[in-house]
């Protein structure tokens, strides 16, 4: 009787441990080892590969069909790879093949999205700070004394960015008397690059979520973007760019973490990625 009601206990027990929420109807469970299977399972059913995907009310879709620029070139004189510089002031310099700065982008694929009025243009990243956006292939930078990591690609003028090996550049340079922290350039590495800052009125309803990935491809079996949006969890299997709609007014953090195959954070400079944003209405809504 004693067995039997010992098997009964850990009968119950089990149904204890896994529970629907009755909000979302995911599984709850109570242990380390259910825990983590349980994040992986809602992870998949939140996965974000080619058609809109919603969770809290907040939807991620797939961008398509923007202009591929898939010929356009960009390549960096300055800084060279490795540099040192003594003074805080740095020139950066680049030659831009079939890609027009300054141009605007056909915004056919996302015409609610932020345009910048002064067209297409470089994203230049430091440190996965956010962006700074430059027009001109040659300009000056004030830089604090440090190792810097840059990245420099092609931008639409909605700013999506142009994604293949010819049109981004990743380097590394010191500047001021400082110790160079040598970076391993050949690991995986994720950018921050969109959303940034403020979004009002129309702006604010169809949101560009844009990253950039160096040495990594996405895939259901390999590495994936977790991309977390006021607290709502999805899962990218694509590199490519997506619209975020339903993104309540105020402040939004989001939060990029590049995962590997078995869904763990990679160990990785700049991940993961935290920013926050905010949505207001149009003056007068």
């Amino acid at each position: 009787m004693k067995k039997s009601y010992l098997i009964f206990i850990g009968f119950l027990g089990f149904f204890a441990c896994e529970q629907p929420d009755p909000e979302n109807g995911t599984v709850i469970a109570t242990d380390t080892v259910e825990q983590d299977r349980t994040r992986r399972d809602v992870d998949a059913y939140h996965v974000v590969k080619d058609t809109t995907v919603e969770v809290g009310g907040i939807s991620i879709t797939p961008l398509e069909d923007s202009p591929e620029f898939a010929d356009g070139i960009l390549e960096m004189n300055q800084p060279e790879e490795d540099a040192s510089f003594d003074e805080e002031t740095v020139t950066f310099d680049y030659e831009i093949t079939n890609f027009r700065l300054g141009h605007p982008t056909d915004t056919t694929a996302c015409p609610r999205c932020s345009n910048s009025e002064k067209g297409q243009h470089i994203h230049l990243i430091l440190n996965n700070q956010p962006y700074l956006a430059r027009y001109e292939t040659n300009f000056t930078e004030t830089l604090d004394p440090g190792h810097y990591v840059s990245l420099s690609f092609l931008s639409r003028s909605y700013h999506e960015s142009v994604k293949h090996n010819d049109a981004y550049v990743l380097r590394q340079f010191t500047v001021g008397d400082v110790d160079a922290e040598e970076v391993d350039l050949t690991k995986p590495f994720l950018f921050y690059s969109r959303p940034k800052d403020e979004y009002v009125g129309v702006e604010a309803e169809a949101v560009l979520l844009d990253f950039y990935l160096v040495n990594a491809e996405l895939s259901e079996n390999g590495y994936k973007v977790r991309a977390t949006v006021d607290g709502n969890e999805f899962l990218l299997v694509r590199w490519c760019p997506f619209v975020m709609e339903g993104l309540p007014m105020g402040e939004v953090d989001i939060k990029l973490e590049l995962l590997d195959a078995d869904g763990n954070l990679v160990d990785t400079e700049f991940n993961p990625s935290e920013r926050t944003i905010t949505l207001r209405e149009a003056p007068g809504a």
